[in-house]
């Protein structure tokens, strides 16, 4: 196998909603920027309500630059089928459709050949109790779904669909790939002032991503500082 010497690459998946897929791959080391959009389809620049008629061909996927030497190819296919079930023909959960099924959208024929390599692998191992659907094609087009898509997560954590579906998989997600995972350290700094022995203030800045996990960290901390955080979290999220 060739090992790739450029600077970044290009991966494009589908593996059901692209809210989800997005939300996955952010977390990896490695990866740079995640876009969710479309490809596959017959109709040029569809709309989200052009796709969601399943009538143009189109699935739903996220195209993935990442850093080959941080994160290798392989290493995201691995994430790939690790983080939806790859049996189920056009649905994944409730989530029903041409629009939502697996796909792996190759950019070159190394992509295409370690992609069927794998599937096959898998088919063999036994790893599924069902035959693997995925389906391994060229990639031709890819439109970039529309602004209020991108960063879907992490804009709309508290969102029914973010908390019941997302969520969940994102918490199981981490613990299965957990080496492969950015460093969160950066996510916020804080800064405590203590103005006398028995009044601290908190002065935090919270990143969007970080506000979801705000009640964990919470725990930490006395009641008063706890509302006085979740206050200015809730403000931060309003703005």
């Amino acid at each position: 196998m060739t090992i790739s010497t450029n600077t970044t690459d290009t991966a494009t998946f589908g593996e059901g909603c692209f809210w989800c897929v997005e939300a996955v791959f952010l977390q990896l080391d490695g990866v740079i920027s995640v876009s969710s959009g479309y490809s596959g389809g017959s109709v040029k620049n569809p709309s989200y309500q052009d796709v969601c008629t399943g009538t143009t061909g189109h699935a739903e996927v996220c195209q993935i630059v990442f850093n080959p030497k941080i994160i290798s190819y392989s290493e995201l296919l691995q994430a790939f089928w690790g983080s939806h079930d790859p049996t189920t023909l056009n649905k994944q959960g409730h989530d029903v459709g041409t629009q939502y099924r697996s796909v792996i959208f190759y950019h070159n024929n190394e992509q295409k050949l370690l992609a069927e390599k794998y599937r096959k692998e898998l088919d063999e191992s036994g790893s599924f109790n069902n035959p693997i659907v995925t389906e391994i094609s060229a990639l031709t087009d890819f439109y970039k779904a529309e602004n209020y898509h991108q960063d879907y997560y992490n804009k709309n954590g508290m969102e029914p669909y973010c908390q019941i579906v997302i969520k969940p998989k994102l918490e199981k997600f981490k613990t299965v790939f957990k080496s492969k995972l950015k460093h969160k350290d950066n996510w916020y700094t804080h800064k405590i002032l203590k103005t006398s022995d028995s009044q601290v203030i908190a002065i935090f800045f919270i990143s969007d991503l970080f506000i979801y996990d705000v009640p964990l960290y919470l725990q930490s901390l006395n009641g008063g500082i706890a509302q006085l955080v979740q206050s200015i979290c809730l403000t931060s999220r309003g703005s």
